[in-house]
């Protein structure tokens, strides 16, 4: 498989459906190529293959970093790796750490929670109906792993034959 063809299946913008806050899809990105690259990253180097700006995935790395998915290098030959092994970091705990920075931000500005802020009857009931589908949505989520995800994702696991040993070569070049 092409190089072109990796990046187009891991790209944030080609996502078909959202679901929680966008660091949610930009962070599951950033840990399959973690995965794959089997090393460490720069957040340079994730950030062109997720297509981010580095400065927000380096928050979003922040996040998973102090919730225990991935650990961060400093130094020259610094980045990011993952903390644990992919088949045992559900897309639940991806949720969950992500969905607590994005809390934190919404309590200082007034973003996502407007239906929880707004008074009345009818946004209490539509909270309690979201929080219950919100509740549902994580605990489908621990049944899928970051590995599960990869396996899933045939043509990601496999590069072209004689492209070289890694579908993540140039974002390895980069560091």
């Amino acid at each position: 498989m092409s190089e072109e063809r990796v990046t187009n299946l891991m790209s944030t913008t080609n996502r078909i459906a959202q679901i929680g806050p966008p660091r949610f899809g930009v962070a599951v990105h950033a840990l399959a190529w973690l995965t794959q690259s089997g090393g460490v990253l720069s957040s340079a180097a994730l950030a062109s293959q997720v297509n981010s700006h580095a400065t927000f995935l380096r928050r979003v790395l922040q996040t998973l970093a102090q919730s225990g998915l991935v650990e961060a290098r400093e130094g020259r030959d610094g980045g990011y790796t993952l903390a644990r092994s992919p088949d045992r970091i559900t897309l639940a705990d991806v949720y969950n750490a992500v969905r607590a920075e994005c809390a934190g931000e919404q309590a200082d500005d007034g973003g996502c929670g407007a239906a929880a802020a707004a008074a009345g009857q009818l946004d209490e009931v539509l909270a309690r109906v979201m929080t219950d589908a919100e509740q549902r949505t994580v605990d489908h989520l621990r049944g899928y792993t970051i590995a599960d995800i990869l396996s899933q994702a045939d043509e990601f696991a496999k590069p072209d034959e004689g492209a070289g040993n890694s579908c993540c070569q140039s974002a390895m070049d980069e560091i």
